[in-house]
C-alpha cells in the first residue's frame, strides 16, 4: 500500500469541529460494529470492535483474498479447471443446509466460476474447491489463510476453515474484517467489481448475492454477508460517494432486513459528517533548506507518500501543516533520507506526524567547497548562539 495511512484520533461524543460540533454516531443493534474510511483507515465509529466473534461466511472474504493473491502472483489462472473431490462435493454431509454452488465430482469447474460462486453465491463447496487446488489441501489453505491475516494485521482472528461453518477456535473481529475488506478494496481492484454482481448462474441455477443493500443504495458496491445461528447476521459493506469510500462492518444482527438496515445508518452518518482529504502529496516541494559541503546550496524536501486525514465534514480549510528541519543539513544526502518531521494539526490537536524526506541527492562537493562551508557554519553558528 503506497500511501501513508493516518488514523484520526478523536473521541466522537466531545470533539468540536470549525463548522460545526459532529453529533454521535446512531445506536446500532449489532453485537459489534465498525465504520472506517477504506483511504486513511480512520475509524468513525465502533462498538466491541475488537471483541472476537465467529464469522459465518464472512470467513470467504479472506478464502477470496488469498485466491485473488495467486491470481495476481501468476500462480493460478482464472482459465485453470479444477478438479472436483469429494470433499469439496456439494453432497459432503459437513454442508447440509448450508449454502453451496452445486459443484460435483467428474466436473471440472473453472477457477473464475468458483470465485464468482465464493464472492456471490457464497458456496461452501466452492471454497473447498479453490483451497485444495491452490494449496493441495484445505488444512494447508487455512494456513496460508492465517498468515495472510497477520500480514494485514489481523491478529485477533484465526481461520480453521475456507468457509467459515462453526468451529470454537475460528473467529475474527469487526476490526479485523474492515482491515480486510479495505485491502480488498485497495490490493485487488480486478476483482473488487465481482463483489457488485447481483446474480451468477452455474450448473443452470441461478443464485443471488444476498447483500441487499446492492439492490437499495446505487452507492455501495460490496462486500459480503454472514449468516450462522452462532454468529447471527453479519454484513461488510463498502460504499463511495463524492470520492469518498468507507466500509461499515455489523456483527451479530438478529435479521437480513437489521444487517442492512445498520449498515446503511452507518454508512449515511460517516458520509453527512466527515470527509477525506489529501493534505499533502507524495513528491511535492514542501520546503528547501540550506545544506552544507554539497554540490547543491538547498536540497528540496517533501513527503515519500501521500498523507490521506479522514476530519469532520467543513474542517478541511482548519487542518494546518508544520515542518521541523535540524538547524543544519550537511551532504551527501540521498533521495528519500529522512530529514525531518511534518505534524498536521486541527484545532490544536494532533492528527499526524511524520517523516520529512529529501526529494534529490545531494553529492559532496569538492574539498575546497566542503573547507569553506566549514568556516561558514563557524560563523553561523556564533551568531546563532
Amino acid at each position: 500500500m503506497r500511501r501513508l495511512l493516518s488514523l484520526l484520533v478523536f473521541t466522537l461524543f466531545s470533539l468540536q469541529a470549525t463548522a460545526a460540533p459532529t453529533p454521535a454516531p446512531p445506536q446500532v443493534a449489532a453485537r459489534a460494529y465498525i465504520l472506517m474510511d477504506a483511504d486513511s483507515g480512520a475509524v468513525l465509529a465502533e462498538s466491541n470492535a475488537d471483541e472476537r466473534l465467529p464469522p459465518a461466511s464472512l470467513t470467504k472474504m479472506m478464502t477470496s483474498y488469498v485466491l485473488a493473491n495467486e491470481i495476481k502472483a501468476g500462480r493460478v489462472k482464472k482459465s485453470d479447471m479444477v478438479v472436483v473431490s469429494e470433499n469439496a462435493w456439494s453432497q459432503n454431509p459437513i454442508f447440509e443446509g448450508s449454502s453451496l454452488m452445486w459443484i460435483e465430482p467428474g466436473k471440472d469447474v473453472s477457477v473464475e466460476d468458483l470465485e464468482r460462486g465464493i464472492i456471490i453465491s457464497s458456496g461452501n463447496d466452492a471454497c473447498v474447491a479453490v483451497a485444495e487446488h491452490i494449496a493441495g489441501s484445505e488444512k494447508v489453505f487455512v494456513d496460508m489463510m492465517n498468515a495472510e491475516a497477520e500480514q494485514l494485521g489481523m491478529y485477533d482472528s484465526h481461520y480453521m476453515n475456507s468457509h467459515g461453518l462453526p468451529d470454537p477456535e475460528h473467529y475474527t473481529t469487526a476490526r479485523d474484517l474492515a482491515l480486510l475488506a479495505r485491502a480488498t478494496v485497495q490490493n485487488h481492484p480486478e476483482q473488487y467489481p465481482i463483489y457488485a454482481e447481483r446474480e451468477f448462474t452455474y450448473n443452470d441455477i441461478t443464485q443471488y448475492n444476498r447483500n441487499t443493500l446492492l439492490g437499495q443504495d446505487s452507492t455501495v458496491d460490496g462486500l459480503k454477508t454472514g449468516h450462522t445461528k452462532e454468529a447471527g447476521y453479519c454484513l461488510v459493506a463498502s460504499a463511495k460517494r463524492r470520492g469518498m469510500r468507507l466500509i461499515s462492518v455489523v456483527l451479530g444482527t438478529d435479521s437480513t432486513r437489521a444487517r442492512a438496515s445498520e449498515s446503511r445508518s452507518l454508512l449515511n452518518y460517516g458520509f453527512r459528517f466527515f470527509e477525506t482529504t489529501t493534505v499533502e502529496s507524495a513528491g511535492r516541494e514542501l520546503d528547501s533548506p540550506r545544506i552544507w559541503k554539497g554540490q547543491l546550496d538547498n536540497v528540496p524536501v517533501g513527503l515519500a507518500e501521500d498523507i490521506v486525514l479522514t476530519v469532520p465534514r467543513g474542517a478541511t480549510d482548519s487542518v494546518q501543516t508544520s515542518i521541523t528541519l535540524p538547524d543544519e543539513l550537511v551532504a551527501p544526502v540521498s533521495a528519500g533520507d529522512v530529514l525531518g518531521t511534518i505534524e498536521v494539526t486541527l484545532d490544536d490537536e494532533r492528527l499526524y506526524k511524520g517523516d520529512v524526506v529529501a526529494l534529490t541527492d545531494v553529492e559532496p562537493a569538492g574539498l575546497f567547497a566542503r573547507l569553506w562551508d566549514m568556516v561558514l557554519m563557524w560563523i553561523h553558528s556564533l551568531f546563532s548562539v
